[in-house]
């Protein structure tokens, strides 16, 4: 059975850290979009930082590596669980860089 939208937010709101406010909303073709937004960094406008990302193939995936790289550049020394998977992040951007395949297309 499929995980409601709901516990899918609650599980990347663990995963992703005390710093991060996760909302999963569903966009005009029914797919999943998980936004992550800081609670600590504004940008233009004051707005939140946030990474957003449609469910396609693996949106939730897109949307933490993102929040993973932001973690690491403006908040060092915080923990969350899904710095866990930084190295396997790095790889992904890595492929997409040289012109591999991702994950989030």
């Amino acid at each position: 059975m499929t995980a409601s939208r709901s516990a899918r937010g609650r599980r990347a709101a663990v995963q992703a850290g005390p710093l991060a406010r996760v909302t999963v909303d569903v966009d005009t073709e029914d797919q999943l979009v998980y936004k992550i937004s800081c609670t600590s960094c504004t940008v233009r406008g004051g707005k939140p930082w946030s990474a957003y990302r449609p469910g396609a193939d693996n949106g939730y995936l897109a949307a933490m590596d993102r929040w993973s790289f932001h973690l690491v550049e403006r908040h060092p020394g915080e923990q969350a669980p899904c710095l866990e998977f930084l190295g396997e992040a790095q790889q992904r951007l890595h492929e997409r860089r040289e012109g591999g395949t991702s994950t989030d297309e």
